[in-house]
């Protein structure tokens, strides 16, 4: 039976603030070598799926740059491998208005490859899952469609799709972000559809009218076709926030995390950086972090995720942070609490994630209040200056943009015009 794998790795990831504002959501670096789409990916290959389209539309260029021809993944071939299905003006023209829009206009792709069944995906999540077993699961119930779900703390079970299986896992509801979820069984975004119904349905709503599979094909399938929940019990995580971001990159650094990178049974691929290893100098020292390919380590880390080519100065301290690619932290510089985004320079005896005002970020009160600081793309960070909590520097910001040697505690620092 053939199976082909849509990805759908469009999103701008809004949650994510600064950080995808030159990048789609799923080519955020996460765990230091590694973006957030390698998770998905990494299922395909280890599932045995070669057959594989990337649906791309916000800022797809480093998305396309890390995937190439997919080489990494072993999905370079003559026969499947990978597709990068970018939005195009046709006879019926614009962007993907959605998830189900987005499939909808690459009809012509799936008829083309022929599979048995289709597999949905996001791009954005982070686990480990093996396709066959719901795709087996999803043979052996008849199915038109199979959902995974996993079970949510019911206070969060309103910012999902919420499923209602009976007794034979038969879906016989399903709401999107319900005011009072009916069950704290919550979607995962991972869609297996036998091929004719898919394409059948597509063509029936969204020749008309209709842009996500949550809103306008699901809730239509269960009324009329057979429907099964699958119940995911394993790790997943949907890294959409800052925080939930922050918290599982950190997790990686315990003893026992919560997902394993180093079992080689279930290998995460990646495009790897050309550089060269891990220096540690005569003071360098880190303890408990992840340390990536071309760092140079002058001074401490602690409890942190550091990316390839990131440049500790001497007497410099990174604590619960995490740093990405390039980035130059010069002596002397104290950074707790933080994202830094790549080639930002810290300049020496600089502090960043000071004091104990958690005054929330005043743009951003939602995204930013529990004290962690983001630092964009490109920034530059003067020497001798305090950034307190709850802080955004833009991307590109110079040290002409800071008006005074402290930054308080909700601020945001942009480039002036």
């Amino acid at each position: 039976m053939k199976t082909l794998a849509l990805i759908l790795a469009g999103g701008r990831g809004t949650r994510l603030d600064i950080l995808s504002d030159h990048r789609a959501k799923p080519s955020v670096p996460f765990a230091g070598k590694y973006r957030i789409i390698d998770f998905t990916l990494s299922n395909c290959v280890n599932s045995g799926i070669y057959n594989i389209g990337i649906l791309t539309q916000y800022l797809p260029m480093s998305l396309n740059n890390h995937i190439g021809i997919g080489k990494p993944w072993d999905l370079d071939r003559k026969i499947g491998g990978i597709t990068l299905l970018q939005p195009y003006t046709g006879s019926e023209g614009g962007w993907y208005e959605g998830t189900a829009h987005a499939v909808y206009r690459n009809i012509n792709f799936i008829e083309a490859q022929a599979p048995n069944y289709v597999v949905i995906l996001s791009g954005d999540h982070i686990y480990k899952m093996d396709y066959n077993k719901i795709i087996s699961y999803h043979k052996a119930k008849g199915a038109d469609l199979t959902i995974a779900a996993q079970r949510v703390p019911m206070e969060e079970a309103n910012r999902f799709g919420i499923l209602e299986p009976n007794e034979e896992m038969k879906i016989i509801d399903f709401q999107e972000k319900p005011d009072a979820p009916p069950s704290n069984l919550a979607s995962m975004g991972i869609y297996v559809f036998s091929t004719e119904l898919l394409i059948s349905k597509l063509k029936e709503y969204c020749s008309r009218e209709c842009s996500d599979f949550g809103h306008h094909i699901i809730p239509k399938i269960i009324e009329q076709d057979e429907s099964y929940l699958y119940e995911f019990e394993d790790y997943w995580k949907d890294v959409g926030t800052l925080e939930s971001f922050w918290e599982t990159n950190l997790n990686l650094v315990e003893s026992i995390s919560d997902i394993n990178l180093y079992n080689n049974n279930w290998k995460l691929h990646t495009r790897s950086e050309e550089e060269p290893p891990v220096k540690f100098e005569k003071n360098g020292l880190a303890i408990k972090s992840l340390v990536s390919n071309g760092s140079v380590i002058k001074g401490q880390v602690n409890n942190s995720v550091i990316s390839p080519g990131v440049v500790v100065g001497e007497g410099a301290v990174v604590k619960d942070s995490i740093i990405f690619n390039d980035t130059i932290i010069k002596d002397n510089a104290i950074i707790e609490q933080s994202i830094i985004d790549k080639n930002v320079v810290v300049g020496e005896n600089s502090k960043i994630g000071v004091g104990d005002d958690l005054t929330a970020n005043f743009e951003k009160p939602t995204l930013l209040k529990n004290g962690l600081n983001v630092i964009a793309k490109g920034a530059k960070i003067p020497s001798n200056i305090e950034i307190e909590r709850n802080c955004r520097i833009v991307s590109y910001v110079k040290k002409s943009d800071f008006n005074s040697k402290n930054v308080a505690s909700g601020s945001t620092i942009r480039p002036r015009r």
